[in-house]
This record gives C-alpha cells, structure tokens and sequence, in this order.
C-alpha cells in the first residue's frame, strides 16, 4: 500500500483537486487501495471506496507546515514499521513536509511545479516578476535539492516539469503523466445561451499573467467596443485588474472566488476560453474549459504541449504577442461553426489522452 501525503486536500487548489480525481478513478483491481494522509483544514466529510483517509490537525500557527510535517513523520514510520504501507507520494509544494518524511521509507515524489519555474528563473526571457525575493528564491529551491536528493522517482505533469527537475541536477527516473480532465462531470449542455463571449478563469497572480489579462482585455475592447468578457477567479491581482478595467463595466464582469461545482455553468455560457498565464504545473482550468467543448487560446508555453494543438483544439501566441492573441480571438468569435469544430476536437482529444480513468491507471503503475 502507498501512502498519498498532501496537506490541504480539503482546500480549492490544483493539487487537492488532482488527488481527489486520482481517487475517484482508482482501478478496480488496484491490488491495494492508498492511504490518503492530509491535515483537517476546511475538513468536508469525503469517501472512496477501500481508501483510509488519516488526518493529521492543522495548527494555524507560523510553524504549521512543520508541525504538521512532523506528525506526518511520526505517522508514517508507525504505517511502515507495522508494514501497513510500502512507500510515500509527497506532492509539492509545499516543501516543508517533504523535508521532513523518513528517510528509510522509499519515496515517490510528484512534483506539480517548482520554485524555479514559478519564479520565472525558467526561462530565458523575463516573462514576469518573481512575488519572493532573491534570498526567498534561493532558500526554496534549496529546499526542493534536498527532497530530490533522496526520492527513488519523479512524476511530472509536463515536459517542461521535466526539464525543470533535471534543472536541479536530478538524476533519477523521471515519468511525464499529465492531470486529467473528468469529461464525464464536465459535459457541455448546448441548451445553456452563450452570453460570453470571452472566459478568463484562474487565480489572478502576477506568474498567471494577471498585468497581461488586463492588457489583453483592453486590446479586445479597444478593437471590439461591444465584447463581452468574463473574469472568474481572485488573487493578490484582482485590485489591479479590476482598477484598470473600471471604466469598462459593460464589458468585463467580475466573479471573485466561485465553487467549484459552480465553474461548469460559466463554461457552458462561454464561447472562447483564453489565459494569458506564463507558468502552471498543467493548466486545469484549461483542461475543464476543452471538456466543455471550448476552443482555447493561449501562450506558447511547452506546459501547454500536447494540450492545445494549433489550429486543432486551439491557438498559440508568442508570449507577450497581444495582436496575434486578439487575433485569435476574434478568429473563433467570428466563425461560429469552426469554433465550435474546434471545441469537439478538443473534448474528444481530452476522452483519448487526459482521461483521468486511463492516467489513474498509469499513476497506480508507477507506484508498482
């Protein structure tokens, strides 16, 4: 049995959301179910069949992680010694707690971003600003050597997570196995009357192009005084982007934070869903966007390789091209019945490639 360490499974977030379609899409004959250790934080009763769910208390405090990292510890020494389990996937971020898993239990390690790609230090163009310091920087990638010093495998969402863990002089084995999308939960209704023209959905954060959303947005109704935006999600950005498109209320609508079951309905009310973000682990919302049948438009990032195919499920700008992004839009807002062609292929690449059914069973694999 493998123990699946997390600590905010409960939380709205990429990772707990991938954990939780992980676990509804076990194998039936998966020889022995996991264990999911987690902490209490915003605890919603939840259960999957044969899978033991242990709680370690979130403490709230300046040292949370690391209390909680080390009941962990204490916890899966106990596990292991009794031979309840066999080995440990940590996912990271966060760090502390990797840091702190025993050192004689075997580890797996997913790594659904790192802090070298989230503070741009990736890549070779100056894309965005990095929210932490240098010595903050320096500090995390520090810590995340030292947890890749000591796990037996790697699982990344992309290949450019790939490259990013090889950047830290990693050696070992490491396997490309992307998040999914649930096709089967998010299934476009044509009923529903398409009152956006143009969806952006995510955390509004300076790494997910929060200042090129904004810029984005003023080309489009500069160019089409009557289009219709809608900007769901919230971050340390929302102000900003909000400020600068105040003068445009008949044009940009604001939800702030939105369940999660809530999402399906902007979907299905959108035509072109967009994100002008410069770093994700695999983009979720864009996943969920093109099981909705929406054609995206995106920057050309290798984390979007094998998603959107140009031309085929979507279309790709240069990253900081606002003409040609615009362009795209307004390509699939004015020919209808190529965009919605476009949106089938893409949910029906989803079914073939990003079944969560199909990627549980490559995951259950790689802890084999």
């Amino acid at each position: 049995m493998i123990a699946l360490v997390y600590p905010q499974f409960y939380l709205v977030g990429g990772i707990a959301r991938y954990l939780e379609s992980f676990l509804e899409n076990l194998p039936a004959d998966m020889p022995s179910r996991p264990v999911l250790i987690t902490s209490d934080e915003a605890l919603v009763p939840r259960s999957y069949p044969g899978v033991e769910i242990l709680h370690i208390p979130a403490t709230h405090g300046r040292l949370d992680l690391y209390t909680w990292g080390r009941g962990v510890r204490a916890l899966l020494r106990d596990l292991y010694r009794r031979g309840r389990i066999k080995c440990v996937n940590m996912h990271i971020p966060p760090l502390i707690p990797g840091l702190l898993l025993p050192p004689e239990i075997p580890v797996i390690l997913t790594a659904h971003t790192t802090y070298l790609g989230m503070s741009g230090r990736f890549y070779n163009a100056h894309y965005f600003d990095s929210q932490w310091s240098a010595p903050s920087v320096f500090m995390k990638t520090w810590m995340e050597r030292r947890i890749l010093g000591r796990v037996k495998k790697v699982i990344t969402l992309t290949e450019q997570g790939r490259q990013e863990v090889r950047s830290y002089g990693y050696r070992g084995p490491i396997s490309v196995i992307p998040n999914g999308a649930d096709i089967v939960k998010f299934k476009p209704d044509a009923t529903v009357a398409k009152d956006i023209d143009v969806l952006f959905s995510g955390r509004i954060e300076t790494r997910k192009g929060s200042r090129a959303m904004l810029e984005l947005c003023q080309v489009l109704i500069s160019r089409r005084p009557a289009i219709r935006i809608c900007i769901v999600g919230y971050g340390p950005d929302e102000q900003l982007v909000r400020d600068g498109l105040k003068d445009h209320p008949q044009n940009v609508h604001f939800t702030g934070r939105v369940a999660f079951q809530d999402m399906i309905g902007y979907y299905n009310r959108a035509r072109v869903y967009a994100s002008t973000s410069f770093y994700e682990g695999l983009p979720g919302t864009c996943l969920e966007a093109m099981a909705m049948g929406l054609p995206a438009v995106v920057w050309k990032f290798l984390f979007y390789d094998n998603v959107v195919i140009e031309g085929e499920t979507g279309y790709l700008a240069e990253p900081k091209d606002f003409a040609t992004f615009a362009n795209c839009v307004f390509r699939l807002l004015e020919n209808e019945p190529a965009a919605r062609a476009m949106g089938r292929r893409g949910r029906e690449w989803l079914a073939t490639r990003f079944s969560w059914r199909q990627l549980a069973a490559d995951l259950v694999r790689e802890f084999d």
